[in-house]
């Protein structure tokens, strides 16, 4: 899986790329069908986001899949996945963290337009998050929403635990409806959300975000243990491998 002259420049101008058919439609659904057994593994796990909690929003989620089974270990270094991520990061890709996200249906939860930077800054802002979907992910079911461009404003100031973006109200976000196994690769300093899914069926989702391994947190974030697994190329740095959890924040 090659980008082209025309996507990556569509990447460098709008800050995110929708790529369709990166797994096929029987991938999908066996990596929804995983996502929903893990899912009823664990429980309650409601992740609404603090600025749009109530009961009439609710968000199952989990953090670091890939220790939870086998598959999504596996879906980390997919040559379909890993190629793009060069093609945007350069030849090497770090993972960061993966989280699932399972938005039910009729009350799954929106999430506020926000970037991902405050979450865990870095210094060249190389990190970006790939949204791989197991559902069809069209305007009702809460699909993605975009600024495009505004990767290219740096961080801006959030408000809230949850560093949301009043200034962009979601309804004015560009929605990128998908299709299950597209996937979409976004800049963490875009501006994005999603919205609620109203429909009758779940919007399923794995998020996985990673970074050139040369480029330094300026503070640790979601330090999970799957923090500095190569998934392509090397590492070329000379110094010993720390945990993010040994490191102290800046």
């Amino acid at each position: 899986m090659t980008l082209t002259v025309q996507q990556k420049d569509f990447y460098q101008q709008n800050g995110y790329l929708h790529v369709p058919g990166l797994l096929t439609p029987q991938e999908a659904a066996a990596y929804r069908a995983e996502c929903h057994a893990l899912a009823a593994r664990i429980g309650e796990n409601d992740a609404t986001w603090a600025s749009v909690k109530g009961a009439e929003a609710q968000l199952t989620h989990c953090h670091d899949v890939q220790f939870r089974s086998a598959a999504f270990t596996r879906l980390l270094v997919d040559d379909r996945l890993t190629d793009v991520c060069r093609a945007i990061i350069g030849p090497n890709v770090q993972l960061h963290h993966t989280k699932m996200f399972i938005k039910p249906p009729a009350k799954g939860s929106p999430f506020p337009m926000h970037q991902d930077y405050p979450y865990f800054p870095h210094e060249r802002h190389s990190m970006i998050a790939a949204i791989l979907h197991f559902d069809d992910a069209p305007e009702e079911k809460g699909c993605l929403r975009v600024v495009p461009g505004s990767h290219k404003l740096g961080p801006l100031p959030a408000e809230g635990e949850d560093h949301h973006l009043p200034a962009y109200p979601l309804a004015d976000g560009t929605p990128v409806p998908a299709k299950a196994g597209d996937a979409i690769f976004m800049s963490y300093l875009l501006v994005h959300g999603s919205g609620p899914n109203r429909s009758e069926t779940p919007r399923t989702t794995i998020l996985v975000q990673l970074r050139d391994p040369e480029d330094r947190p300026l503070r640790e974030g979601h330090g999970s243990r799957g923090q500095g697994m190569m998934l392509a190329g090397v590492d070329p740095r000379r110094e010993a491998f720390e945990f993010a959890w040994e490191r102290k924040s800046a």
